[in-house]
């Protein structure tokens, strides 16, 4: 595997710690930075040396969703098809997440937000810091609660009662109340999360992997829809909302600084 350019990794052992690299904007995702997450865990599978993943965020947060600028912003000017491709390969990130036959564990800190959120959720596990905030913000910028495979694996992971509410809104949810609810695994004070992440990660990469890949695998399996519909489903959904004024509503709002007036 090829060093990234977009993001840090640095293999330790048989652990891979995968940290986007833009703290200066909370780690928000860039289209370079989806095209290469995903493409690096397609990969991931050649790879028998790395048993184990961790994705962090370097800096005060994990991630806070699409950059502003370098990708809302642009994708207003975007047509359907173009729209539609977008969303897709945002999709095919969550898939390669759960599709990688490897166990996946999310360090969560500080803001967790809109796509950031879904990369949690995707992961196998879910450590956070108590200073840790959750949410699912689409439609407070105009689009659907559905995106990126959200609608498929929210419900499996709190129940669909919290996850119509956590989508529907768009609230954040605390450390304590994400921990209540199962959205995460196990809570750490901030001084003490990457350790905490880090003894897991070396824990699970020391257990027989085609045990570990054969249990992930199954587990997705069975459940009640495919991930590939689901996720194709939200990815349609999705652009279609992204062609809606309510998303240029959203933007301007946001870059206005001021409550949005959605139609």
């Amino acid at each position: 595997m090829n060093a990234p350019e977009s993001f840090r990794c640095e293999i330790s052992g048989s652990v891979a710690v995968v940290s986007l690299d833009r703290p200066e904007r909370l780690n928000a995702l860039t289209f370079a930075v989806y095209r290469e997450l995903t493409s690096w865990f397609a990969a991931l599978p050649d790879n028998p040396g790395i048993r184990a993943v961790i994705l962090r965020g370097q800096g005060e947060a994990f991630c806070s969703g699409g950059d502003v600028k370098d990708i809302i912003g642009p994708l207003l000017t975007k047509d359907m098809g173009e729209t539609l491709e977008f969303t897709r390969l945002t999709g095919r990130l969550v898939r390669n997440i759960i599709r990688c036959r490897k166990p996946v564990i999310a360090e969560l800190k500080g803001v967790v937000a809109g796509a950031g959120a879904v990369i949690g959720l995707a992961s196998d596990l879910r450590i956070a810091s108590s200073d840790c905030r959750i949410a699912f913000l689409f439609t407070r910028v105009g689009l659907a609660g559905c995106d990126m495979g959200a609608a498929y694996l929210l419900p499996k992971v709190i129940g669909l009662g919290r996850a119509l509410e956590a989508l529907y809104t768009g609230d954040f949810i605390e450390a304590q109340e994400a921990h209540r609810l199962g959205l995460v695994n196990r809570l750490a004070e901030r001084a003490d999360l990457e350790s905490t992440t880090r003894s897991l990660a070396t824990r699970l990469a020391e257990l027989p992997s085609l045990g570990v890949a054969m249990t992930k695998e199954v587990l997705f399996n069975e459940l009640n829809m495919d991930v590939e519909a689901a996720i194709e489903a939200e990815a349609q959904a999705q652009a279609i909302c992204m062609k809606h004024p309510d998303f240029q509503e959203g933007f301007n709002a946001f870059m206005e600084r001021r409550p949005p007036s959605f139609k």
